[in-house]
Formats: C-alpha cells, structure tokens, sequence
C-alpha cells in the first residue's frame, strides 16, 4: 500500500479561475443517447494497442514489465489501460488530464491517474511555461499546482490561439435534444395508443320508458364492463352482455402513428457523419455496398491514426519518466499494431506490385 503518494500538490492562489460548463453537457449526452456512446466506446478499442521499445536493451524487460504492471487509479493496471481512459476523457470532452505519481519515499515510480479535465486550469507562464491550477469552489479558492512535470495534459484542435481543446461532440446537442423529443413522442404515443382504452356509448332508443332509467342502465352498464376489464387483467375472460343500442370502440383507433424513421434516420446521419464511426459498425444495417464499406473503412484508419499521434507524446513522455527514475537515460518509441487484417493484407499487396513493377522495369532495361 503506497500511504505517502502525493495527489495535486499545490500552493494557495487568489487567481480568478474560468468554468468549464460543457463538461457535465457531454457527459450527459452520452448517457442520454446509446449510439455516441456506442461510438466513441469503438473508437478507443480500435486504436489498437502498442508496445513501447527502449534504445537501451538493458531497460527493455523492466519497461515492458512497467507497461504490463502499472497502476492506474484505484482499480485498473496497465499503461494501455491508462490510454484507453485517456483517449476516452480527449474524445468526450475536447481535454484529457492524467497525472504521474511518484512515491515520495523511495522516489520510484508508484502509478498513472486520469482526472476530470475540468478540475485543472492551464495559465501561461514564462515564454511558453505552462502553469497548472487546481480549480476550487470559488475562483480566489484555485491553487497552483507546485509539480507541473508530472501532470499529463492534451487538447483535441484548439482553436489558433486557444489552450483548451474542443470535443468531437460538440454541435451535437442541439441535433441530440431533437432526437431524444422524437424518442420521447413515440414513447408518449404508445402509452396512449398501445395501452387501449375503450370508449362505450349506450344510445337508448325512443320508448318513455327505457328513457327513464337510462342513467341507472348506463351505471350498470360501466361497473359491468370495469368488473370485466379487471378480471381480464387476472386472467379470467368474462362475456360483456348488454341489452339496446350499445356502441364498443377502441379510443384512437382511427389515428396511425406518425412514421419517425425519415427523421431519425437524418439525425442519426448527422451524428454518425460528426463523429466518423461507419454505420455497420454501430448495428446500423443501412444500405451500403462493398466499396463504399471500404471506404468509410480507410477514412476511419486514418482517424484512428490521427489519435495514436495525439497518443504518443504521452506515452512516450510517461515511458521517458520511468526510465529517468529508473537512472536511465535511454529513449523510448512506440510501436503501434496494425488496425486490422484488412490493412496487413492490402499492404502485402502494395509490397508485391511494386515488386512486380521494378521487376519490369528492370526487364525493359535490359532489353
């Protein structure tokens, strides 16, 4: 058990901290709709896994250990378990925060921790000096934190000029509001649609007589009908007689419910288009052919490859700081696996044309 592990260490500040309010909207939303939820859960896994490869072989065994070993909060283990939640928070929200935590007693690397991005601010310092503060309650509340070089931080396309990254969810509230009322009406139309209610009517005809007891006939006529109703909910089917003119209809029955696929389709396409997920991978059996399934698979390589550079300064980074504790001062590079069969298989067919074409070349050469 490490006791003596130090979180944000930090020194107090009367510096006025700005709100991050799209935080808790981004979150929400991906409780609120399962399909972004669903995609973003895709992308972390389809990033793929790495090895990291040390230029002094004498570190390379402990480095694997470190990478297979390492804690990560309270529960996880692994530096690819640390990615993961990683690339998660940067996807979700636009920032990812991560601290390395050193044993303050023996001075050895002790673990990895993801944070909420919003609980840390980034000032500017000297020149291009990054200073980390720990938000508070209030904004004269914000504390500096005083070891910076353990903080892991990465904005996913800040604006020119910006600090702080932007979610690749962003815009799609206002299409998931819509989508989520959409949902909510059909919900809505079944419970007064699919629950049925029955309407009877009892018309009594033109005798005097049958007209004075009318009400004492329509009385009878609706405790009958409710005994029946509730011995039908147990189970027990009774007949419904009744003497006149007695009209049964089922309420709403004339009215059809509205068809919704054309609109959510076009809501999910806009979700989908925002955040480059293929359709077929989210059980979305829209019509697609062969081709065009290869290509939605190529753009999203190279959308996974384009977060795997995001990655690597952090994983390098954290690979560097255990060597150095470690009293080395190798290098360290990540190996990336292949996406997918598909890519190892379309590269070994690139390998053998251009083998085949040089090998022509050289033939018309020589003649």
């Amino acid at each position: 058990m490490l006791q003596s592990v130090p979180r944000f260490q930090a020194e107090r500040s009367g510096m006025e901290v700005p709100g991050m309010a799209a935080v808790p909207l981004y979150a929400g939303l991906r409780r609120a709709v399962p399909v972004i939820d669903a995609a973003i859960g895709k992308i972390v896994r389809l990033t793929g896994n790495f090895r990291l490869v040390c230029s002094d072989a004498r570190m390379e065994q402990q480095l694997d250990d470190f990478c297979r070993n390492v804690p990560v909060g309270l529960t996880g283990q692994s530096l690819q378990t640390f990615t993961d939640g990683y690339l998660d928070s940067l996807l979700t929200y636009g920032n990812a925060l991560g601290e390395m935590l050193v044993d303050s007693r023996t001075g050895a690397f002790a673990g990895l921790q993801t944070a909420p991005p919003d609980r840390v601010e980034i000032r500017p310092g000297r020149g291009l000096e990054r200073q980390f503060w720990l938000r508070g309650a209030e904004p004269e509340q914000a504390v500096r934190i005083i070891h910076p070089e353990r903080i892991l931080f990465t904005a996913l396309n800040p604006p020119p000029g910006g600090v702080y990254g932007v979610s690749v969810l962003q815009g799609l509230p206002a299409l998931s509001r819509i989508l989520l009322r959409i949902y909510e009406c059909i919900g809505q139309n079944y419970d007064r649609m699919g629950n049925v209610r029955y309407a009877v009517t009892y018309k009594p005809s033109g005798d005097s007589a049958e007209r004075a007891y009318a009400g004492e006939r329509a009385r009878q006529i609706a405790r009958e009908w409710s005994e029946g109703m509730r011995a039908g909910a147990q189970g027990e089917i009774r007949d419904f007689i009744c003497a006149g003119d007695v009209d049964i209809r089922v309420i709403g029955s004339d009215n059809a419910l509205l068809d919704t696929e054309v609109p959510v389709r076009q809501l999910l396409e806009q979700l989908i288009a925002k955040l480059s997920i293929p359709p077929f991978l989210l059980g979305l059996n829209w019509s697609s052919t062969e081709r065009m399934s290869s290509q939605q698979a190529d753009i999203l390589t190279s959308e996974l490859e384009y977060y795997r550079r995001l990655l690597e300064p952090v994983i390098c980074r954290i690979g560097c700081s255990f060597l150095r504790l470690c009293g080395s001062d190798g290098a360290v590079s990540v190996e990336w696996s292949n996406i997918n069969l598909q890519d190892e298989t379309e590269k070994a067919q690139a390998r053998l044309w251009n083998a085949q074409a040089q090998q022509l070349e050289l033939e018309l050469e020589g003649e």
